[in-house]
Protein backbone atom coordinates (compact mmCIF):
# COMPACT_ATOMS: atom_id res chain seq x y z
CA UNK A 1 0.00 0.00 0.00
CA UNK A 2 1.26 3.45 -0.81
CA UNK A 3 1.41 6.44 0.85
CA UNK A 4 -2.29 8.13 -1.01
CA UNK A 5 -3.60 4.92 -0.30
CA UNK A 6 -2.75 5.12 3.32
CA UNK A 7 -3.61 9.14 3.35
CA UNK A 8 -7.08 7.70 1.68
CA UNK A 9 -7.73 5.20 4.54
CA UNK A 10 -7.19 7.52 6.89
CA UNK A 11 -9.38 9.97 5.96
CA UNK A 12 -11.90 7.66 4.92
CA UNK A 13 -11.50 6.15 8.77
CA UNK A 14 -11.41 9.70 10.28
CA UNK A 15 -14.30 11.71 11.64
CA UNK A 16 -14.20 14.35 8.80
CA UNK A 17 -15.63 11.42 6.55
CA UNK A 18 -18.66 11.44 8.43
CA UNK A 19 -19.00 14.81 8.60
CA UNK A 20 -22.44 15.39 6.03
CA UNK A 21 -23.61 11.58 6.75
CA UNK A 22 -27.08 10.99 8.35
CA UNK A 23 -27.63 13.37 10.94
CA UNK A 24 -24.49 14.80 10.68
CA UNK A 25 -25.83 18.47 10.48
CA UNK A 26 -27.76 17.81 13.76
CA UNK A 27 -24.06 17.31 15.49
CA UNK A 28 -22.42 20.09 13.38
CA UNK A 29 -24.83 22.59 15.16
CA UNK A 30 -24.57 21.14 18.51
CA UNK A 31 -20.70 21.53 18.10
CA UNK A 32 -22.04 25.49 17.28
CA UNK A 33 -23.96 25.76 20.00
CA UNK A 34 -20.86 24.14 22.56
CA UNK A 35 -19.01 26.90 20.89
CA UNK A 36 -21.60 29.73 21.81
CA UNK A 37 -21.52 28.21 25.38
CA UNK A 38 -17.98 28.34 26.10
CA UNK A 39 -18.23 32.11 24.59
CA UNK A 40 -21.06 32.70 27.16
CA UNK A 41 -19.40 30.70 30.06
CA UNK A 42 -15.74 32.08 29.23
CA UNK A 43 -15.98 35.58 27.88
CA UNK A 44 -19.52 36.33 29.80
CA UNK A 45 -19.00 34.55 32.62
CA UNK A 46 -22.49 32.78 32.90
CA UNK A 47 -21.80 30.45 35.77
CA UNK A 48 -18.67 29.43 34.71
CA UNK A 49 -17.76 26.50 36.86
CA UNK A 50 -20.57 24.44 35.41
CA UNK A 51 -21.51 25.76 31.91
CA UNK A 52 -17.57 25.87 30.54
CA UNK A 53 -17.77 21.93 31.71
CA UNK A 54 -21.48 21.09 30.50
CA UNK A 55 -20.17 23.15 27.03
CA UNK A 56 -17.09 20.85 26.61
CA UNK A 57 -18.76 17.33 26.97
CA UNK A 58 -21.53 18.52 24.28
CA UNK A 59 -18.28 19.53 21.88
CA UNK A 60 -16.81 15.95 22.76
CA UNK A 61 -19.41 14.27 22.27
CA UNK A 62 -20.62 15.21 19.41
CA UNK A 63 -17.06 15.59 17.45
CA UNK A 64 -17.17 11.88 18.82
CA UNK A 65 -20.39 11.12 17.37
CA UNK A 66 -18.78 11.14 13.78
CA UNK A 67 -15.71 9.40 14.60
CA UNK A 68 -17.44 6.75 16.11
CA UNK A 69 -21.25 6.35 15.70
CA UNK A 70 -21.56 6.01 19.60
CA UNK A 71 -22.27 2.86 18.86
CA UNK A 72 -22.36 -0.06 21.91
CA UNK A 73 -19.84 -2.34 19.90
CA UNK A 74 -17.60 0.42 19.62
CA UNK A 75 -14.72 0.92 22.11
CA UNK A 76 -13.81 3.88 21.26
CA UNK A 77 -16.78 5.80 21.75
CA UNK A 78 -16.81 8.31 24.64
CA UNK A 79 -20.44 8.40 25.11
CA UNK A 80 -22.94 5.27 24.10
CA UNK A 81 -26.58 6.84 23.74
CA UNK A 82 -27.77 3.71 22.75
CA UNK A 83 -26.13 1.67 25.62
CA UNK A 84 -27.94 3.86 28.12
CA UNK A 85 -31.47 3.74 26.12
CA UNK A 86 -31.02 0.26 26.44
CA UNK A 87 -29.97 0.61 30.28
CA UNK A 88 -33.04 2.43 30.72
CA UNK A 89 -35.41 0.09 29.31
CA UNK A 90 -36.91 -2.64 32.01
CA UNK A 91 -37.58 -4.99 29.15
CA UNK A 92 -33.89 -5.14 28.15
CA UNK A 93 -32.25 -6.99 31.75
CA UNK A 94 -29.34 -7.77 30.16
CA UNK A 95 -27.99 -4.03 29.84
CA UNK A 96 -29.75 -3.01 33.25
CA UNK A 97 -27.11 -2.71 35.84
CA UNK A 98 -24.14 -0.60 35.71
CA UNK A 99 -21.95 -3.28 35.12
CA UNK A 100 -22.86 -3.26 31.69
CA UNK A 101 -21.71 0.42 31.50
CA UNK A 102 -18.78 -0.30 33.22
CA UNK A 103 -18.11 -3.42 30.96
CA UNK A 104 -19.29 -1.57 27.41
CA UNK A 105 -19.16 2.06 27.95
CA UNK A 106 -16.78 4.85 26.63
CA UNK A 107 -15.54 7.57 29.62
CA UNK A 108 -17.81 9.74 29.85
CA UNK A 109 -20.14 6.68 30.21
CA UNK A 110 -18.55 6.00 33.16
CA UNK A 111 -18.47 9.37 34.47
CA UNK A 112 -22.80 9.84 33.63
CA UNK A 113 -22.77 7.36 36.18
CA UNK A 114 -22.60 9.62 39.33
CA UNK A 115 -25.05 11.60 37.43
CA UNK A 116 -28.04 9.09 36.52
CA UNK A 117 -26.88 7.71 40.38
CA UNK A 118 -27.67 10.95 41.93
CA UNK A 119 -24.15 11.00 43.51
CA UNK A 120 -22.68 14.52 42.11
CA UNK A 121 -25.81 16.41 42.59
CA UNK A 122 -25.54 15.06 46.62
CA UNK A 123 -22.25 16.16 46.72
CA UNK A 124 -22.93 19.55 45.48
CA UNK A 125 -24.90 19.58 48.00
CA UNK A 126 -22.88 18.72 50.22
CA UNK A 127 -20.50 21.51 49.53
CA UNK A 128 -23.16 23.69 49.64
CA UNK A 129 -24.02 23.56 53.21
CA UNK A 130 -20.42 23.81 54.18
CA UNK A 131 -20.15 27.05 52.31
CA UNK A 132 -23.36 28.19 53.63
CA UNK A 133 -24.33 30.52 56.96
CA UNK A 134 -27.65 29.50 57.83
CA UNK A 135 -27.75 32.23 60.67
CA UNK A 136 -29.79 34.70 58.89
CA UNK A 137 -32.19 31.89 58.26
CA UNK A 138 -32.08 30.74 61.85
CA UNK A 139 -32.67 34.51 62.83
CA UNK A 140 -35.52 35.56 61.02
CA UNK A 141 -37.53 32.05 60.80
CA UNK A 142 -40.40 33.93 58.59
CA UNK A 143 -37.64 33.60 55.57
CA UNK A 144 -38.66 30.52 55.20
CA UNK A 145 -42.39 31.62 54.23
CA UNK A 146 -40.43 33.46 51.45
CA UNK A 147 -38.28 30.49 50.01
CA UNK A 148 -41.40 28.63 50.01
CA UNK A 149 -43.23 30.83 48.23
CA UNK A 150 -40.81 31.48 45.73
CA UNK A 151 -41.22 27.54 44.53
CA UNK A 152 -44.93 29.16 42.78
CA UNK A 153 -42.97 28.43 39.55
CA UNK A 154 -42.33 24.79 39.72
CA UNK A 155 -45.72 24.11 40.25
CA UNK A 156 -46.76 26.33 37.60
CA UNK A 157 -44.46 24.93 35.09
CA UNK A 158 -45.24 21.79 35.73
CA UNK A 159 -48.98 22.12 34.72
CA UNK A 160 -48.12 24.06 32.13
CA UNK A 161 -45.85 21.35 30.82
CA UNK A 162 -48.11 18.70 30.78
CA UNK A 163 -51.11 20.59 29.24
CA UNK A 164 -48.57 20.86 25.99
CA UNK A 165 -47.56 17.20 25.65
CA UNK A 166 -45.24 16.38 28.06
CA UNK A 167 -45.57 13.09 30.63
CA UNK A 168 -45.66 13.41 34.37
CA UNK A 169 -42.24 12.57 35.03
CA UNK A 170 -41.22 14.94 32.02
CA UNK A 171 -42.82 18.12 33.78
CA UNK A 172 -42.16 17.81 37.21
CA UNK A 173 -38.62 17.82 35.71
CA UNK A 174 -39.11 20.54 33.77
CA UNK A 175 -41.07 22.90 36.68
CA UNK A 176 -38.11 22.25 39.38
CA UNK A 177 -36.35 24.70 37.02
CA UNK A 178 -38.10 27.09 38.72
CA UNK A 179 -36.10 26.42 41.60
CA UNK A 180 -33.28 28.10 40.33
CA UNK A 181 -31.01 25.35 41.67
CA UNK A 182 -29.00 23.26 38.94
CA UNK A 183 -27.73 20.36 41.15
CA UNK A 184 -31.60 19.88 42.22
CA UNK A 185 -32.28 19.97 38.29
CA UNK A 186 -29.95 17.46 38.06
CA UNK A 187 -30.73 15.24 40.26
CA UNK A 188 -34.59 15.15 39.46
CA UNK A 189 -34.17 14.78 35.88
CA UNK A 190 -32.05 11.82 36.14
CA UNK A 191 -34.50 9.81 38.03
CA UNK A 192 -37.56 11.00 36.49
CA UNK A 193 -36.76 12.31 32.83
CA UNK A 194 -33.01 11.43 31.88
CA UNK A 195 -33.53 11.98 27.96
CA UNK A 196 -34.24 15.63 28.87
CA UNK A 197 -31.41 16.23 30.92
CA UNK A 198 -29.11 18.21 28.82
CA UNK A 199 -31.62 20.43 27.74
CA UNK A 200 -33.09 21.45 31.37
CA UNK A 201 -29.64 21.71 32.48
CA UNK A 202 -28.79 24.06 30.12
CA UNK A 203 -31.51 25.92 30.95
CA UNK A 204 -31.23 25.67 34.47
CA UNK A 205 -28.11 27.15 34.76
CA UNK A 206 -28.41 29.25 32.15
CA UNK A 207 -31.01 30.94 33.87
CA UNK A 208 -29.11 30.90 37.10
CA UNK A 209 -27.02 32.94 35.22
CA UNK A 210 -29.10 35.42 34.00
CA UNK A 211 -30.34 36.19 37.46
CA UNK A 212 -28.98 40.08 37.51
CA UNK A 213 -30.73 40.39 34.11
CA UNK A 214 -34.41 38.70 35.07
CA UNK A 215 -35.07 39.24 38.31
CA UNK A 216 -34.40 43.12 38.46
CA UNK A 217 -37.57 44.49 36.29
CA UNK A 218 -39.74 41.91 37.97
CA UNK A 219 -38.70 43.47 41.44
CA UNK A 220 -39.28 47.30 40.16
CA UNK A 221 -42.57 46.23 39.08
CA UNK A 222 -43.99 44.56 41.90
CA UNK A 223 -42.54 46.78 44.68
CA UNK A 224 -42.92 50.56 44.85
CA UNK A 225 -40.09 52.84 45.54
CA UNK A 226 -40.73 53.48 49.28
CA UNK A 227 -40.98 49.60 50.09
CA UNK A 228 -37.58 49.59 47.82
CA UNK A 229 -35.96 52.17 50.40
CA UNK A 230 -36.50 50.42 53.12
CA UNK A 231 -33.59 49.73 55.57
CA UNK A 232 -34.21 46.37 57.47
CA UNK A 233 -32.46 45.93 61.24
CA UNK A 234 -30.36 43.68 62.37
CA UNK A 235 -31.64 40.42 63.00
CA UNK A 236 -30.48 39.15 66.36
CA UNK A 237 -27.39 36.97 66.74
CA UNK A 238 -27.43 33.59 66.39
CA UNK A 239 -25.60 31.25 68.82
CA UNK A 240 -23.25 28.87 67.99
CA UNK A 241 -25.54 25.75 69.56
CA UNK A 242 -28.39 26.94 67.39
CA UNK A 243 -26.62 26.71 64.28
CA UNK A 244 -25.31 23.39 65.19
CA UNK A 245 -28.88 21.74 65.89
CA UNK A 246 -30.70 23.23 63.36
CA UNK A 247 -29.19 20.80 60.95
CA UNK A 248 -29.93 18.07 62.70
CA UNK A 249 -33.37 19.13 63.70
CA UNK A 250 -34.16 20.15 59.90
CA UNK A 251 -32.75 16.79 58.86
CA UNK A 252 -34.52 14.64 61.20
CA UNK A 253 -37.96 16.65 60.35
CA UNK A 254 -37.46 16.81 56.84
CA UNK A 255 -36.25 13.20 56.02
CA UNK A 256 -39.20 12.34 58.46
CA UNK A 257 -41.96 14.15 56.37
CA UNK A 258 -40.52 13.41 52.28
CA UNK A 259 -38.26 10.34 52.78
CA UNK A 260 -37.40 11.37 49.00
CA UNK A 261 -35.47 14.02 50.08
CA UNK A 262 -33.23 12.28 52.30
CA UNK A 263 -30.27 12.40 49.57
CA UNK A 264 -30.02 16.02 48.95
CA UNK A 265 -31.40 17.41 52.45
CA UNK A 266 -28.95 14.93 54.00
CA UNK A 267 -26.25 16.19 52.18
CA UNK A 268 -26.64 19.51 52.50
CA UNK A 269 -27.20 19.54 56.28
CA UNK A 270 -24.34 17.59 56.66
CA UNK A 271 -22.09 20.30 54.58
CA UNK A 272 -23.48 22.47 57.21
CA UNK A 273 -22.55 20.53 60.33
CA UNK A 274 -18.98 20.12 59.13
CA UNK A 275 -19.19 24.21 58.93
CA UNK A 276 -20.59 24.91 61.89
CA UNK A 277 -19.38 21.91 64.70
CA UNK A 278 -15.92 23.47 65.01
CA UNK A 279 -14.47 19.77 65.45
CA UNK A 280 -14.49 19.37 61.64
CA UNK A 281 -12.49 22.16 59.87
CA UNK A 282 -10.52 19.31 57.56
CA UNK A 283 -14.07 18.01 56.36
CA UNK A 284 -15.57 21.73 55.91
CA UNK A 285 -12.76 22.93 53.93
CA UNK A 286 -12.52 19.80 51.95
CA UNK A 287 -16.02 19.72 50.93
CA UNK A 288 -16.61 23.14 49.93
CA UNK A 289 -13.03 23.56 48.03
CA UNK A 290 -11.58 19.93 46.95
CA UNK A 291 -14.54 17.88 46.90
CA UNK A 292 -16.59 20.46 45.67
CA UNK A 293 -14.06 21.07 42.89
CA UNK A 294 -13.62 17.91 41.54
CA UNK A 295 -17.26 17.01 41.70
CA UNK A 296 -18.24 20.06 39.09
CA UNK A 297 -16.02 18.68 36.70
CA UNK A 298 -17.35 15.51 36.35
CA UNK A 299 -20.88 16.57 36.56
CA UNK A 300 -20.50 19.32 33.99
CA UNK A 301 -18.46 17.28 31.85
CA UNK A 302 -20.92 14.09 32.29
CA UNK A 303 -24.29 16.54 31.94
CA UNK A 304 -23.08 17.69 28.71
CA UNK A 305 -22.42 14.48 27.15
CA UNK A 306 -25.96 13.73 27.29
CA UNK A 307 -26.67 16.74 24.47
CA UNK A 308 -26.27 14.69 21.68
CA UNK A 309 -27.65 16.32 18.39
CA UNK A 310 -30.75 14.30 17.58
CA UNK A 311 -31.90 14.54 21.11
CA UNK A 312 -31.18 17.90 21.98
CA UNK A 313 -31.99 19.75 18.49
CA UNK A 314 -36.10 18.93 18.72
CA UNK A 315 -38.95 21.15 19.39
CA UNK A 316 -39.37 19.62 23.20
CA UNK A 317 -35.89 21.84 23.60
CA UNK A 318 -37.52 25.06 22.65
CA UNK A 319 -39.98 24.23 25.08
CA UNK A 320 -38.03 23.13 27.96
CA UNK A 321 -36.42 26.74 27.46
CA UNK A 322 -39.53 28.98 27.57
CA UNK A 323 -41.01 26.86 30.40
CA UNK A 324 -38.04 27.05 32.31
CA UNK A 325 -38.57 30.69 31.76
CA UNK A 326 -41.74 31.12 33.08
CA UNK A 327 -41.32 28.76 36.03
CA UNK A 328 -38.19 31.25 36.86
CA UNK A 329 -40.15 34.45 36.23
CA UNK A 330 -42.83 33.19 38.48
CA UNK A 331 -40.85 31.60 41.18
CA UNK A 332 -39.64 35.21 41.70
CA UNK A 333 -43.23 36.64 41.65
CA UNK A 334 -44.47 34.51 44.09
CA UNK A 335 -41.38 35.48 46.77
CA UNK A 336 -41.47 39.02 46.01
CA UNK A 337 -45.39 38.59 47.15
CA UNK A 338 -44.90 37.45 50.29
CA UNK A 339 -42.42 40.00 50.60
CA UNK A 340 -44.68 42.52 50.14
CA UNK A 341 -47.21 40.85 52.43
CA UNK A 342 -44.72 40.53 55.38
CA UNK A 343 -43.51 43.93 54.78
CA UNK A 344 -47.74 44.96 55.40
CA UNK A 345 -47.90 42.73 58.66
CA UNK A 346 -44.83 44.21 59.83
CA UNK A 347 -45.74 47.49 59.40
CA UNK A 348 -42.06 48.00 56.84
CA UNK A 349 -39.82 46.55 58.99
CA UNK A 350 -39.36 43.85 55.99
CA UNK A 351 -38.06 45.08 52.54
CA UNK A 352 -39.96 43.14 50.03
CA UNK A 353 -37.21 43.01 47.62
CA UNK A 354 -35.59 40.16 50.10
CA UNK A 355 -38.31 37.92 48.76
CA UNK A 356 -36.78 37.50 45.64
CA UNK A 357 -33.78 36.19 46.62
CA UNK A 358 -36.22 33.23 47.94
CA UNK A 359 -35.02 31.19 44.91
CA UNK A 360 -32.43 29.06 45.44
CA UNK A 361 -28.96 30.61 43.70
CA UNK A 362 -26.68 31.21 46.48
CA UNK A 363 -25.38 33.74 47.23
CA UNK A 364 -26.54 35.60 43.83
CA UNK A 365 -30.08 36.14 43.95
CA UNK A 366 -28.96 37.61 47.77
CA UNK A 367 -26.75 39.69 45.87
CA UNK A 368 -29.25 41.06 43.36
CA UNK A 369 -31.50 42.13 46.22
CA UNK A 370 -28.43 44.30 48.09
CA UNK A 371 -27.97 45.53 44.26
CA UNK A 372 -31.50 47.02 44.15
CA UNK A 373 -31.91 47.96 47.16
CA UNK A 374 -28.82 49.78 47.12
CA UNK A 375 -29.56 51.74 44.09
CA UNK A 376 -32.50 53.18 46.27
CA UNK A 377 -31.00 53.79 49.33
CA UNK A 378 -27.29 53.50 50.11
CA UNK A 379 -27.96 52.98 53.42
CA UNK A 380 -29.60 49.70 52.33
CA UNK A 381 -27.60 46.72 53.60
CA UNK A 382 -30.17 44.05 52.44
CA UNK A 383 -27.50 41.07 51.50
CA UNK A 384 -27.65 39.22 55.14
CA UNK A 385 -31.52 39.86 55.71
CA UNK A 386 -31.45 38.28 51.92
CA UNK A 387 -29.24 35.35 52.72
CA UNK A 388 -32.26 33.78 54.60
CA UNK A 389 -34.77 33.40 51.97
CA UNK A 390 -31.90 32.53 49.85
CA UNK A 391 -30.96 29.49 52.26
CA UNK A 392 -34.92 29.13 52.59
CA UNK A 393 -35.02 28.74 48.81
CA UNK A 394 -32.42 26.09 48.80
CA UNK A 395 -34.06 23.57 51.74
CA UNK A 396 -37.80 24.56 49.20
CA UNK A 397 -36.35 23.53 45.82
CA UNK A 398 -34.85 20.29 47.58
CA UNK A 399 -38.81 19.39 49.28
CA UNK A 400 -40.11 19.99 46.23
CA UNK A 401 -38.09 17.79 44.44
CA UNK A 402 -38.66 15.37 46.81
CA UNK A 403 -42.58 15.82 46.99
CA UNK A 404 -42.06 15.31 42.97
CA UNK A 405 -40.10 12.52 42.86
CA UNK A 406 -42.12 10.84 45.57
CA UNK A 407 -45.27 11.20 43.42
CA UNK A 408 -43.69 10.52 40.17
CA UNK A 409 -41.08 8.37 41.09
CA UNK A 410 -43.16 5.26 41.83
Amino acid sequence: MGIIDTLKGLLTDSGFASLMADGGWQNLIMILIACVLLYLGIKKKFEPLLLVGIAFGCLLVNISWFANKAGIGNPDALFHQDLWDRFLDPKDAAYHSYGAILAKGGLLDILYIGVKAGIYPCLIFMGVGAMTDFGPLIARPTSLIMGAAAQLGVFLAFFGASQIGFTGPQSASIGIIGGADGPTAIFLTTKLAPELLGAIAVAAYSYMALIPMIQPPLMKALTTKKEREIVMKQAREVSKTEKILFPIIVTIFVVLLLPSTAPLIGCLMLGNLFRECGVTERLSDTAQNSLMNIVTIFLGTSVGATMIGFRFLALDTLKIVALGLIAFGFSTVGGLLVGKLMCWITKGKINPLIGSAGVSAVPMAARVSQDVGRKYNKNNYLLMHAMGPNVAGVIGSAIAAGFLLKVFGG
